[in-house]
Parts: structure tokens; C-alpha cells; sequence
């Protein structure tokens, strides 16, 4: 097959013609016909060079004054080219080395290549990824976030069943210092606890969270704009930083937390492989006791740890912790019904809001503790969850006058207000509220005597509620009877004297009629 013959390969064609090989020999020491060292060996004497000479030059020079093609036919060759077709496929798979392969191609063929050469005809055949550059990180700008691929486990007691586990990884970049997690998932929820640990682990905030493309912090990746998961963001916004999501496809963008979690597998993996763990915070209390192990051990090129680096740098760079843990908000959409609340679902119960705003449609974000309703983007009711189900949860000014009027009302409401009418008016609603057990009952019976205090006047109503206590008859429609009836103004005690509380009428018949 063709090939271009490389500079490297036309020195070594010179070096070996100036240590005085026969073209013959150096044609069967590289693999290459013997008229190609002919010709090459002819181009070296024409040329104004000598063989030292050109060996000292650069690659480039060299190209420039032998640009001529080559072909190389030979077993020796072609069984080199078929084993790489078999080692580019085998490249897309996780741990592959090109060692591993080179010692199945060295066992394979007869006359093998050297390892040196071996992976010299690879990178001549196919070229190398594009580089990619050295960033300078900033310290205190970033924190890089993201999920490990391999998996940890725990194993229940009871039933001997495993159950795999999510390992949560961070690195601040400038120092890489390092937080290492495990946790059930990788849901919204043990995200956010485990980003809440990791800057309680910093003891600071730096100024953008670098995750990579995670369902739990994208809703939807893109290479130029990601759309950041809602409670990603509002997480962000609690402790006063930004996000920044990774492109997709890129993985040079987080290099520093792929090598991380490489060095997780080394330094914490490894030595926990024949460890068995019963329960989740059992492995997280050795994870960070190897965690600590791992950050205080010194780097090969540098002399101070991770921990050093971070505590006299890094540290002082970062924002204060906010004064209170973020909690993972749920939201939820509520319409405000005609009583003034919303219908919080989740736990079966009413919330209300200010009045003004019936029949809106309106936003619940809630917490474990805290229910907030919204308008738009405006925050128009807070609560303290509750966890009573079908209970009305009322703030007093959210309610309209008239409706904080009811609210108001109690017995106790009811008889102060009646002694404003008079002594036997408190006294017959107090009586209206005995042996009630439902004492909303007489809440109506009440109003019904104060309107007839406004219609008759307070001195005929504190009367007639005289005569209904000495009647024992207490109730609004007697009273009303009384005072309709004028029988307010006797006020003397009906059943003295032997005397009948029956008024005389001509048309009422004595004993007399029924001889």
C-alpha cells in the first residue's frame, strides 16, 4: 500500500547508509523495498548535504527536499495495518490501552514490531484529535460538579439484597480540592442535597457551579445555550452564584472533574472493593475519611496538597455561605376559588391569598415547610406548611372587610356584643348558647335579636328578653312574638299574683262556656 514516507523513516535510511549497512540490509531491517533505498541513497549523494547533516535537520526541511512517495509491500506490513482496523473499533469501548492490544498483536504474528514502532505507524496511519488549551483557572470562580460513572453499593441486612448507588463528585479547579458523596440517586432532590453538603464542605460559595449536561440541572443541553433546570437555578440563586452548564459533546470542558473522578476510582474505589456496607452513611463516613487522605497528600509537581492549596488561596476567594441550607422547592398550579384560597393538593388542604385576586390563576412553590403562592412573578401569599388535611389556612388581611367580620365571630364575640343592649339582652344570649354543641347554630338566633334591638330600640328588647327568660321561652321568635305584641311593656311577672298572662279579649270565652 501507498504511504508518504515519513521523515523519521528517511533519517533512520541515512543513519543506518552512514554506519555503513548495504541497501540490501537496511531495505530488510525497515521493511521497505530495495529500490526505495536506492533511489533515496542516490537523492543523499546528488543533494549538498551529507547523511550527519541531514539527520540533524528538522522534520519539516527534510519534507521539503525528499517529498516522494514510497510503497511498502511486505507480510510484515500488512498484518500491522489489519490489526489496527481491529484496534480503531476497539477504541470506542471504555479501558481500552493501546499495550493491551499491542500484546495481542506481538503474540499474534511472527515477526512483531516494536512497541515504539508500533504506535509510530498508529499515529502516522491516523492522525491525532485536534489539542485542545491549557486554561487558567481562577481561584474561587468555579466549582465543577458531576456524577461518577461506576456505581458503589450497599446491602440491606434483612433481605441480603444490593442496592447501587450514585457517587456525587465535585472539585474546585484552581486547588482541586475535592468532595466525594454517595447518594440514592441522581434526582432533583439528591442533587441538591448533595450540592448543599458539598459548599458546607468548602465553607464558601464560588461564583459559577460548572455541571455537565445532567438531566437533574438541564432540562435541555445545547452547545451554545442550555435551558437550566428550574430548581438548578433557583438553587444558584439562593446562595448568590451562577450556572453554567458544559456543551454537550465536550468533554475537554470538564477535564478536570473527568480526571477527578478517575482519581476517585483510584484512591477511594479501590481500597473500599472488599468492603461490605449496610447502610448509606456507613459508606459515606469512610468515603471521607479517605476523602481526607486524598486531599492531603502532595502533589508530584507541586509542594503543598489539595487542602494546602485550598486553605491558603482558594478559600479566601470564596462568598460567604448563605445563612440558611437551600431547600429543593416542588411547584405546583392552583386557580384562587371564590372563598379567597387556593387548593393546595399535595396535601389536601386551603391556603389563603389577599382577596383581590379570586378566580386567578396563580403558582404554589413549596417546600417541606414553607407554601408560597404566586402571581405572575409576584409572590402574593406565604405560609407554614401544614400537614392537617382539609384545613383552612387563613391569614386575617388576605380576607375582604366583610369576611374578617365572620372570621371574627365566636360566642364570646356574641355575648360581649349583646351587652351593649342591655343586662337581660347578655342574658338571653347567654342562654341561646347553652347545650350547643355546634355553637355556629345560634350565631344567626343572635343577629335576628340585635336587628330587633335596632328596629324597637334597646330598652323594649332588654324587656322582652326579660319576659322570655321569666317565660322560660329564650328564643328569636318569641321575643319577636313579645314585642310585636307589645307584651314587652308588662314587664311585671306574669305568673304572680295568681294572675293569667292570657290578656282579655271579648273574643276569648271564660270557664263558664264549657258547663
Amino acid at each position: 500500500m501507498a504511504n508518504t514516507l515519513d521523515p523519521m523513516d528517511i533519517k533512520q535510511v541515512f543513519s543506518l547508509h552512514a554506519d555503513g549497512l548495504s541497501n540490501r540490509k537496511i531495505a530488510d531491517i525497515l521493511g521497505l523495498s530495495r529500490n526505495t533505498i536506492n533511489q533515496y541513497i542516490g537523492w543523499l549523494k546528488a543533494s549538498d548535504y551529507t547523511a550527519k547533516e541531514l539527520i540533524g535537520m528538522e522534520d519539516g526541511l527534510v519534507r521539503e527536499l525528499f517529498p516522494s512517495r514510497t510503497t511498502i509491500k511486505n507480510k510484515r506490513y500488512d498484518a500491522l495495518m489489519c490489526h489496527f482496523e481491529q484496534i480503531r473499533k476497539a477504541q470506542k469501548y471504555p479501558g481500552f490501552t493501546f499495550l493491551h492490544h499491542y500484546t495481542a498483536y506481538s503474540e499474534a504474528v511472527d515477526d512483531p514490531y516494536s512497541y515504539t514502532q508500533f504506535m509510530e505507524h498508529f499515529n502516522r496511519k491516523y492522525k491525532k484529535e485536534k489539542g485542545s488549551m491549557k486554561l487558567d483557572h481562577i481561584p474561587g470562580n468555579e466549582v465543577y460538579i458531576d456524577f461518577a460513572g461506576k456505581k458503589l453499593s450497599i446491602v440491606n441486612k434483612e433481605t441480603g439484597e444490593s442496592e447501587a448507588l450514585e457517587v456525587f463528585i465535585a472539585i474546585l479547579p484552581y486547588s482541586q480540592y475535592t468532595y466525594v458523596e454517595a447518594c440514592r440517586s441522581q434526582k432533583r432532590a439528591d442533587l441538591i442535597h448533595c450540592m448543599n453538603n458539598m459548599l458546607s464542605f468548602y465553607g464558601g460559595v464560588p461564583k459559577a457551579i460548572v455541571s455537565d449536561n445532567l438531566k437533574s440541572a438541564v432540562s435541555r443541553s445545547s452547545k451554545y445555550e442550555a435551558e437550566i433546570n428550574r430548581s438548578f437555578k433557583d438553587f444558584a440563586i439562593h446562595y448568590g452564584c451562577a450556572t453554567n452548564p458544559t456543551r454537550a459533546y465536550r468533554p475537554q470542558d470538564k477535564a478536570l472533574v473527568e480526571n477527578a473522578v478517575q482519581l476517585t476510582y483510584q484512591r477511594i474505589y479501590h481500597p473500599l472493593r472488599e468492603i461490605t456496607f449496610f447502610s448509606l452513611e456507613e459508606l459515606n463516613t469512610e468515603l471521607h475519611k479517605l476523602l481526607a487522605i486524598f486531599n492531603n497528600m502532595l502533589f508530584q509537581r507541586k509542594e503543598a496538597s489539595r487542602k494546602e492549596l485550598y486553605q491558603s488561596i482558594e478559600r479566601a476567594s470564596l462568598k460567604p455561605l448563605a445563612t440558611q441550607r437551600y431547600e429543593l422547592k416542588e411547584y405546583a398550579r392552583a386557580k384562587v376559588q371564590k372563598m379567597g384560597y387556593v387548593y393546595f393538593s399535595a396535601d389536601k388542604n386551603y391556603y389563603s391569598v389577599p382577596y383581590r385576586y379570586i378566580g386567578q390563576s396563580t403558582t404554589i412553590h413549596y417546600t417541606q415547610k414553607i407554601v408560597e403562592v404566586y402571581y405572575g412573578h409576584e409572590r402574593i401569599a406565604i405560609h407554614q406548611r401544614s400537614d392537617l388535611k382539609g384545613r383552612y389556612n387563613t391569614i386575617k388581611d388576605h380576607l375582604s372587610s366583610t369576611h374578617q367580620q365572620y372570621k371574627d365571630w365566636s360566642p364570646e364575640h356574641f355575648k360581649q356584643r349583646a351587652g351593649n343592649y342591655g343586662q337581660d339582652v347578655e342574658a338571653c344570649v347567654n342562654t341561646l348558647f347553652l347545650d350547643r354543641e355546634y355553637p355556629e347554630t345560634a350565631y344567626k338566633s343572635a343577629l335576628g335579636l340585635f336587628k330587633l334591638g335596632q328596629l324597637y330600640g334597646n330598652e323594649r328588647l332588654n324587656n322582652a328578653c326579660k319576659r322570655a327568660i321569666m317565660g322560660d321561652a329564650v328564643s328569636y321568635y318569641h321575643i319577636q312574638n313579645i314585642l310585636k305584641n307589645s307584651l314587652d311593656k308588662c314587664v311585671e311577672d306574669p305568673l304572680s299574683n295568681n294572675q293569667t298572662h292570657i290578656p282579655v279579649h271579648e273574643n276569648i270565652r271564660g270557664k263558664e262556656s264549657y258547663q
